[in-house]
């Protein structure tokens, strides 16, 4: 694993993202693989993000202790298990790129849509929290999470329509992926993505990953609500931008 100091800057930049998605900004996370895939394998690099994600999990847990939807969280929680073991059960003939293709699509189709209802000055009332589309939606969510930490755009997808409060949406985003962050750890351990070295290296950044939280979480509180979702809306286009480009300039197959 390296060791030199543009690892450390570029380490330190993915922690803080860490530590922010846990705080109220879930797409910030999706940047943490690929950058420090510029210094190591994506595969080490979910791998060594893993333990960063669990310890600000708990944190986030705590700031948000007040702040979700209990109902979504007990939807999207069973069906994201269930995309991480269908995740565990194909990790050795997933083609990593395909995935981020098509989440990044999914991303696109969101956008355009939204994009199209707003020049038309469609106005959509929020839909509810229904078991049919979040399982859809929270098992591509564990699938995504578990290949490449990707299952915000997914979880977006199902969520967003909703229009939640700005802090219920980040409290049951956060709250959430706590829960399927820990379920993912026994299969990467066992497939080796986590083991003594990579953990020791994700021990040192905590408290950077921590600090992003602690952030994330108070620029999420200062935020305008009609502010807040078109940041997360513009990160989810800019993001599966980016996931497409990844997957394309990588090779899709």
């Amino acid at each position: 694993m390296p060791t030199d100091i543009s690892f450390w800057i570029i380490a330190i930049i993915a922690a803080v993202c860490v530590g922010a998605s846990k705080g109220g900004l879930p797409m910030v996370g999706l940047l943490a693989v690929p950058l420090l895939s510029m210094k190591m394998s994506p595969v080490m690099a979910a791998g060594m993000t893993l333990p960063i994600y669990i310890i600000s999990d708990w944190y986030g847990l705590w700031m948000y202790r007040k702040n979700y939807s209990l109902r979504n969280i007990q939807i999207m929680v069973l069906a994201g298990i269930l995309g991480v073991a269908i995740g565990w059960a194909t990790a050795s003939i997933t083609n990593d790129n395909l995935v981020k293709f098509f989440v990044g699509l999914i991303g696109l189709y969101y956008c355009a849509d939204l994009f199209i209802k707003l020049r038309r000055n469609t106005s959509v009332g929020p839909k509810s929290a229904d078991v049919p589309r979040g399982v859809f939606w929270g098992t591509i969510a564990g699938f995504t999470s578990f290949v490449s930490h990707a299952g915000g755009a997914p979880f977006q997808m199902y969520v967003l329509p909703q229009k939640l409060e700005k802090m219920v949406y980040a409290g049951t985003s956060t709250i959430t992926f706590a829960i399927i962050n820990l379920v993912k750890l026994p299969p990467y351990w066992m497939l080796g993505q986590v083991n003594v070295s990579s953990v020791e290296m994700a021990a040192k950044l905590v408290p950077v990953a921590l600090f992003g939280a602690w952030g994330g979480y108070h620029l999420t509180r200062l935020l305008p609500e009609k502010l807040f979702y078109r940041i997360v809306e513009v990160a989810l286009f800019i993001l599966s931008i980016k996931l497409i480009y990844d997957a394309l300039k990588d090779g899709l197959l």
